[in-house]
């Protein structure tokens, strides 16, 4: 298994393999306007990293916001292309589920990410 995890739906774009077992490389870069330049070469730096190839890549991942329209839509589409190029499935996950997740917390707490315009996205997790 390798699966491709990409994700634009906040300032930055994130980009990691994981084999399974662990993460094998990450790259994460802020910069709420360049998406759409910054994902293609961060999947190249990530796999490069790993030293992975990506027709080895079996899964893809994909951030579903809430975020931003464009930032989604830079993410959404890059996911789609890539699994049908491999022939690999597709999941989507809610960008905060993910945010909490690898908090790794035992108590409960909030996740919080800008929604622009004084509002924020946010949810409670137990």
């Amino acid at each position: 298994m390798l699966l491709l995890a990409l994700d634009t739906a906040t300032p930055a774009v994130t980009v990691a393999l994981h084999d399974g077992e662990r993460v094998l490389a990450r790259a994460d870069q802020v910069d709420a306007r360049r998406h759409g330049e910054l994902l293609l070469p961060s999947v190249d730096r990530v796999l490069r990293e790993a030293g992975r190839k990506v027709t080895e890549v079996t899964d893809v991942v994909v951030g579903v916001g809430p975020g931003p329209y464009t930032g989604l839509r830079v993410g959404l589409a890059t996911a789609e292309a890539f699994g049908a190029a491999l022939g690999a499935p597709v999941h989507g996950l809610c960008t905060l589920d993910g945010i909490a997740f690898a908090a790794g917390l035992d108590t409960p707490f909030v996740v919080a990410t800008d929604a622009r315009r004084k509002e924020v996205y946010w949810a409670r997790y137990a």
